[in-house]
């Protein structure tokens, strides 16, 4: 077993420890040293689990071209496809990668442990699995924003996993309880292992649609032709972005850029290889796969988000409501009152975020019109509570009965840091107080206007003057003149409203940037008519000229470019060997600008891993198979190291392996996975990257981590003209027990799936059934944990 010749307690534990003899260290030193050893190799797993991955994710995302009819001239397109089936590639390749830490350990220890069957491999993977199924799954029904709900896509797929994940696990019963009690044949350990493919094929068959009709969710074709069309920066999505920045003094090209391939790298669908990827960086202070956002930038992205509630385009970032804060703004930027009525109703409203509990303050200042001589100053604080968003308050106006010109104050609002919540487009609004009583007259504030074509949005501003009684309503219309409507802008017309007392309002029209060089163009909008006893003035008509932007252009062209390279850099299986020891020799791979001290506590820990990792070929060479080979050998080595740890730790502190399995192993090797199911929860749109591989992983644990073991040992026994013995006594029991729990949790699922209180979805929906479905499932898994360490020691009889 150990190299170490002398025998000391615990020193026959190990494969490969210890190395030295540690017969005069104190007990609870080498239980110290071997618990922070154990800690420390799972990041080394980690680590390597990310190369690995790297490598799958190469391996699977090759593309071949095919031919498809339509109805242009040459009678098809050529569009670009996987060459991998998606579920064939979560169910071999990323379930191996996900597993493969539990799978060699089983396969290691059976090996090296002259091909008897031991406690921790087995248990491993049972602990693993129940991890993974219960509290996995648990976390991610809670991480769900409320309100929000994730559904599984590919419900046929994740049917057929649900029920091998239970069937393997109902097999191993009877294999070790009831057929052959504490033996395997060698028929029951290749009955095991061919479940794999067995699995594999079923779920490829449900997947396709063989025996039913074509799913309109089929993603092998259109959505890997959409993905690849996302890779570069869209120069007219960079337009719009500068058109809702045109507010921000700090939107320099560096931080657009930044911004740009943040929220398109969140828009992107992401598979299981990559959300485990990213976690594991997080974990390591590596090189996230997502653009991490300065400050800058987190207030570039607070301005679109305003710009966004304010009007735009809803489908323009999808951003998780973890992100969002409240905008609070006065409705209205100026409002007039007649100085006889004695007072002005201001309205302030709140949208964005309305979960939470907003305190502002507001604040009269002079113009023109005075405190104490012309209305009662306000100095107050006011509160929105959760999802108010419309408040009121009144401004006292003083009426001295004598005349006097149109005097104006202004009200400003202020937020304190500590809110979560923005100022939105107006947070100051200016009264006007008036003399007299008519509804007023109303014409353009110019003649004529001046826009860059690359404004997005021409703001035509139009005048009440001489009066602001009543409501009434201007009709307008816009001409050609050199502009073409639908072409260089929108032809339109419309109304605008001017409530009682309001004195500005503002005609959008929407400038097309077609990013060509074209000379000044022009057309004509006029106010056609106006109702409620108002009059049109003399400035009825307006021109508003549209003039090119080169410089723009050149600006967008550079942001374009700096967002393609922050994407390239994010792209996995485009790394060399100096790319992956610059990655490997910086925290965050380099980017300083982000880097938390968080993050580099993370990378100086993982640092010598790091930097040995980085000899491992990358994924570039020879389509990924060379650094997958070299990876899962690496994995190997780690593994047995980690065994050993994990022995000799757990005969340090009287711990039994059983029992060290389903807490620390267990744990180490599957938190990765619990970070990239939490994450994949929240930013994609369906349950499948979340939990839709848990019941997938927990099947191949079976089948490849202790079938393909199971079917060597069974080779090397039954050629000794003996059975290969595997004691059922505490994996029997750990076994039945987490069966029963697994069945509870998936029926759980189900019942969330179609029940309504539950939002009729796997994750998410209402708050209170969400924390206590959620609950439940990590619930379970204590008691699993329980029920199992205690019949280990002997305090619950087995079956």
């Amino acid at each position: 077993m150990s190299t170490c010749p002398e025998s000391y307690t615990c020193s026959d534990e190990g494969l490969l420890l210890p190395i030295v003899s540690e017969a005069s260290w104190p007990t609870g030193a080498r239980a110290t040293v071997y618990l922070i050893g154990l800690l420390w190799s799972f990041m080394a797993i980690a680590i390597i689990a990310d190369i690995f991955m790297s490598a799958i994710s190469t391996i699977t995302s090759h593309t071949q071209e095919v031919k498809i009819p339509d109805d242009s001239e040459s009678g098809y397109k050529t569009i670009e496809v996987l060459r991998w089936n998606g579920t064939v590639a979560n169910l071999t390749l990323m379930a191996l990668g996900s597993s493969a830490p539990e799978i060699l350990l089983s396969i290691i220890e059976i090996v090296f442990n002259d091909f008897k069957s031991g406690e921790l491999g087995p248990s491993t993977v049972v602990g693993s699995a129940a991890f993974n199924l219960m509290v996995i799954c648990g976390v991610c029904v809670i991480g769900i924003p409320s309100s929000e709900t994730r559904r599984i896509k590919k419900l046929k797929v994740f049917a057929i996993t649900a029920v091998f994940s239970v069937l393997a696990y109902v097999w191993l019963i009877i294999i070790l309880m009831v057929n052959t009690p504490d033996f395997v044949d060698l028929w029951e350990a290749v009955v095991t292992l061919f479940m794999f493919p067995i699995l594999v094929i079923l779920a490829y068959i449900l997947d396709k649609n063989y025996f039913g009709s074509a799913s309109v969710d089929d993603e092998t074709g259109l959505e890997v032709d959409n993905l690849l069309s996302q890779e570069h920066a869209d120069k007219q999505v960079i337009v719009e972005m500068l058109r809702r920045l045109k507010s921000n003094p700090d939107a320099d090209e560096k931080e657009v850029a930044r911004l740009t391939a943040h929220l398109m790298e969140q828009n992107q669908h992401h598979n299981r290889a990559w959300y485990r990827i990213n976690a594991i960086r997080t974990l390591t202070g590596g090189t996230r796969l997502t653009t991490p956002l300065t400050d800058k930038s987190n207030e570039l992205l607070e301005t679109l988000l305003v710009a966004e509630e304010a009007g735009g385009d809803p489908d323009f970032i999808h951003l998780s409501e973890g992100g969002k804060k409240a905008i609070v703004e006065f409705e209205s930027p100026s409002t007039a009152v007649i100085e006889k009525e004695g007072r002005v109703k201001i309205n302030v409203i709140r949208h964005g975020n309305l979960d939470r509990r907003v305190l502002f303050r507001i604040e009269t200042i002079d113009g023109t019109a005075e405190a104490t001589s012309d209305y009662k100053p306000l100095k107050k604080t006011m509160v929105f509570e959760p999802k108010e968003t419309l408040l009121s308050f009144d401004i006292e106006i003083i009426d001295d009965n004598t005349w006097e010109p149109d005097e104006v104050f202004f009200i400003r609002m202020t937020i304190e840091p500590e809110q979560q919540a923005v100022l939105g487009k107006h947070p100051v609004t200016q009264v006007t107080i008036l003399n007299d009583d008519e509804p007023g007259t109303v014409q353009f504030a110019n003649p004529s206007f001046l826009f860059k074509e690359s404004v997005g949005c021409a703001q035509v501003k139009v005048e009440r003057i001489n009066g602001c009684d009543g409501r009434i309503v201007a009709k307008w219309k816009t001409k050609d003149i050199t502009a073409v409507g639908g072409r260089d802008y929108e032809n339109t017309s419309g109304e605008i409203v001017f409530e009682h007392g309001e004195l500005t309002k503002m005609i959008e029209i929407n400038i097309k940037d077609d990013l060509e060089f074209e000379k000044d163009e022009n057309f004509e909008v006029d106010l056609v008519e106006v109702d409620g006893g108002a009059k049109l003035g003399k400035l009825k008509r307006c021109v508003v000229t549209i003039v090119n932007d080169d410089e723009f252009a050149g600006f967008v062209d550079r942001i374009a470019d700096l967002t393609n390279a922050n994407l390239d850099a994010l792209r996995l299986g485009k790394q060399t060997w100096a790319k992956q020891f610059e990655e490997a020799l910086n925290v965050n791979g380099g980017d300083l600008e982000t880097a938390t001290a968080f993050s580099y506590l993370l990378h100086f820990m993982t640092f010598g891993f790091k930097s040995f990792f980085a000899l491992i070929p990358p994924p570039t060479i020879w389509g990924g198979w060379l650094c997958f080979f070299v990876s899962l050998l690496c994995i190997g080595l780690i593994t047995a190291i980690v065994a050993d740890l994990a022995n000799i730790f757990g005969c340090l502190i009287g711990l039994e392996s059983e029992v060290t399995a389903i807490t620390f192993v267990a744990l180490g090797t599957s938190l990765p996975d619990l970070f990239a199911s939490k994450t994949a929860a929240t930013m994609e749109k369906y349950a499948d990257s979340a939990i839709g591989n848990v019941t997938g992983s927990n099947s191949v644990n079976v089948f490849l981590g202790l079938g393909f073991a199971w079917v060597v040992a069974a080779i090397y026994w039954t050629s000794k003209g003996v059975s290969f013995e595997v004691p059922a006594g505490s994996l029997g029991f750990s076994v039945a027990i987490f069966t029963v729990c697994a069945i509870v949790t998936l029926i759980l699922i189900v019942v969330r799936r179609v029940v309504g209180v539950f939002g009729n979805a796997e994750l998410g929906g209402p708050k209170t059934p969400k924390l206590i479905s959620g609950f439940f499932m990590i619930f379970l898994w204590l008691v699993y944990v329980l029920l199992a360490s205690l019949q280990t020691y002997g305090y619950i009889e087995g079956f």
